[in-house]
């Protein structure tokens, strides 16, 4: 553990005076106000406002009825073009969020005006092992410090009035492709953070730290080790047995990358575990359930004891992670109260469960098309496969899920669960019969640059579609759609308005009538938006904020068959009754078709296709599909001197230090200039169509 020293007194002063001045006295938050946290209206204190991670709150002043005049009060530019996930919290007056490369912000909530910003100077070349951009979800407030989790697998304490470190602990061994992306939790005076990194190949746990030290108090694994160096716990030995041949070799993967909930009364702690690795059971052994992957867990808040698992996808075979939002509830079930936990899973199923126990009280489709399963045993919830659903095949849902991790919301009033879902989405579940585990890389054990009926069937089938869903979790079924242009919309906020309020891919923040469902209001990010919105107020009046940044799993690849996405620069903006600040926002990508490449190289149909392939496998997910405007450069208008430094860029690593780093592990001079043709071979053809477009 590293123990940073004071920053600069004069410095520290300064700040603390600004934070004075915009009401940063606020008394550090103990158990006492987050177990009491659904009783203040003002302030948005966990990730979920909650511990029932609701995210609804009972502030009405903004409603169905006053809703039209909704206006900006604020925006800031956050200077990243990169995906924004973060719930931003708030207290007495002062917001706190994170950008990307898990750096933190501090400002005044009612103005927007920086107060404090920390960066934990994450290596930038660590964006190799990150699967699905530089993103973070938020952080934690507690005992007067600010909690994150950062890219490189750190835990650090930062004093809440001055955004200095307090402590910075390691969570994870630096030589593995650990990350961390999601918000930390507080429980019992406790930090408790999971992890990512299971498509890498890492063995997923969660850890529990003290609060005010930063040294460890437990650790729980979410699938076994090395048999031969002996298991943890029962839990472990338990688990050992679901699993075939040398699994530990490769990590295991089950982790824990987000979806962590406390329930006080029952000193438990609830989280969703991710796929194995590979990602193809044929390729761990043949069919078995993997435990604890793809699982729902409870482990005991004090000790980090397993109290129950219930597993949604038994050897997952096709990434259908169960790290969605986990959202508890009190529900009038089969005729008497029960004490549940809800999660719309990945894939396509939306759980009931006893959250005491780990009962399986129902679960129903709430997507459509559906090919994995026919559905769930009503008894035990164990989904019933369809016999040809592990052979190469067409699988809905794809590997984003019919819901991903962007968080819903739970109203009590309306008894209604609020989420995105994506219809109608698919994928090529084909293994690659060659894989073997390779740490420098991806290990998902997809075939490579499969070109068979299957894919020619794919690239005909209609694209996926996006809704705002209402769905009632004691009958199991919609109460309404609101159906958006696009196929993914990002989290949701529901308050006692009567209103749901939700971003999308186009950009688009929106207010629904929670009843029904009409959309009520919107309003042009001019980026689309996957971070959910929070509400609070200041001096009696109501704000509603959100993140605005397009990237991260959402926005993988940018895929065109999704609608009108809008990659841009990342903003936070924040509304309210009478807002007239007036928005303009820096302009984001081009203006004009590429113009003709000055560089002349083989263009021949082999090595273009070659260049394709390769692209789509390692380039797509932050240049965008078919080199399109991804969230960072369009690969289209690069200058003569970058495509003929190509090779000193992507193998040499010569802009590692921006976020592109070496693929030299991965990628040899050959397939360079593959991909090197490839992009002049697309700008050329954008350039060509412009020229005829002309009159």
């Amino acid at each position: 553990m590293r123990i940073h020293g004071r920053i600069n007194g004069l410095l520290a002063c300064a700040v603390a005076l600004l934070l004075t001045a915009s009401g940063g006295n606020s008394a550090p938050i103990g158990d006492a106000e987050l177990r009491d946290s659904g009783k203040d209206q003002s302030n948005w204190l966990m990730y979920g406002r909650t511990y029932e991670d609701h995210r609804f709150s009972p502030l009405k002043q903004i409603s169905e009825k006053s809703i039209g005049k909704l206006g900006l009060a604020w925006s800031r530019e956050l200077t990243t073009t990169r995906g924004l996930e973060a719930t931003p919290l708030v207290q007495d007056g002062i917001l706190y969020t994170t950008s990307a490369w898990s750096v933190v912000h501090a400002m005044d909530a009612k103005t927007g005006k920086t107060l404090w910003t920390y960066d934990p100077r994450v290596p930038r070349a660590r964006a190799y092992f990150i699967c699905c951009d530089v993103v973070n979800r938020g952080v934690a407030l507690y005992g007067g410090k600010v909690y994150v989790g950062t890219l490189d697998g750190r835990l650090i304490a930062l004093n809440q009035r001055t955004g200095s470190p307090v402590w910075d602990v390691s969570t994870a061994d630096s030589d593995k492709p650990y990350a961390i992306t999601g918000a930390p939790r507080i429980a019992r005076g406790m930090v408790v953070i999971g992890n990512a990194g299971a498509e890498y190949g890492v063995r997923g746990y969660i850890s529990a730290y003290d609060a005010e030290t930063g040294k460890m108090a437990w650790r729980f694994y979410t699938v076994p080790g090395d048999p031969s160096k002996g298991f943890e716990s029962k839990a472990m030995a338990d688990a050992a047995k679901t699993w075939k041949g040398e699994w530990w070799k490769v990590g295991g993967g089950g982790t824990a990358w987000e979806g962590i909930v406390y329930d006080p009364s029952l000193d438990l702690l609830y989280f969703g575990t991710g796929n194995p690795t590979a990602w193809y059971r044929d390729l761990r052994g043949g069919n078995s359930d993997n435990l604890y992957t793809a699982s729902i867990l409870a482990v005991r808040a004090r000790t980090g004891e397993l109290a129950w698992h219930f597993q949604t996808t038994p050897g997952d075979n096709w990434d259908f992670d169960s790290t969605q939002p986990l959202v508890q509830a009190d529900l009038f079930i089969g005729g008497r109260p029960r004490m549940v936990i809800m999660q719309a899973n990945k894939n396509g199923f939306f759980y009931v469960l006893d959250r005491a126990t780990g009962e399986f009280l129902s679960g129903k489709a709430f997507v459509s098309g559906i090919t994995w399963a026919k559905g769930l045993d009503p008894k035990t919830g164990r989904p019933i496969e369809e016999p040809d659903a592990s052979k190469p095949a067409i699988i809905s849902p794809a590997p984003d899920g019919a819901h991903n991790w962007n968080p819903m919301a739970f109203s009590p009033e309306s008894g209604l669960v609020y989420f995105p879902a994506k219809i109608g989405t698919q994928s090529l579940h084909v293994p690659d019969t060659n894989w073997k585990y390779n740490p420098d890389k991806s290990n998902l054990g997809r075939a490579p640059g499969y070109e068979g009926p299957l894919a020619a069937k794919l690239k005909i089938m209609p694209p996926p579609t996006g809704e705002l869903l209402a769905w009632n979790p004691v009958t199991q079924r919609a109460a309404w759609r609101a159906k958006y242009p696009v196929a993914v919309g990002g989290g949701v906020l529901a308050t006692a308005g009567n209103l749901v309020f939700q971003g999308r891919a186009d950009g688009i923040l929106a207010a629904y009538r929670a009843t029904d469902g009409k959309q009520m209001w919107s309003f042009d990010a001019k980026t689309g938006i996957m971070a959910p919105p929070v509400t609070y107020q200041i001096d009696g009046v109501q704000y509603v904020s959100v993140l605005a940044g397009w990237g991260g799993p959402d926005g993988l690849g940018n895929d065109p068959s999704w609608g009108p996405t809008k990659p841009g620069f990342g903003r936070i903006l924040t509304f309210v009754l009478g807002g007239k600040t007036p928005f303009n926002p820096p302009a984001f990508g081009h203006k004009f078709p590429p113009p003709m490449p000055a560089l002349t190289v083989d263009s021949n149909s082999q090595l273009v296709r070659q260049g394709e392939l390769l692209f789509g496998d390692h380039c797509a997910g932050c240049h965008g599909a078919n080199a399109i405007a991804g969230p960072l450069p369009d690969l289209r208008y690069s200058s003569k001197a970058t495509l003929e430094g190509i090779q000193g860029i992507v193998l040499g690593g010569t802009r590692a230090a921006m976020g592109m780093p070496s693929f030299a592990k991965i990628l040899n001079p050959g397939q360079v200039r593959a991909i090197q043709a490839y992009i002049v071979w697309r700008a050329r053809a954008g350039a060509m169509a412009a020229t005829v477009k002309k009159p």
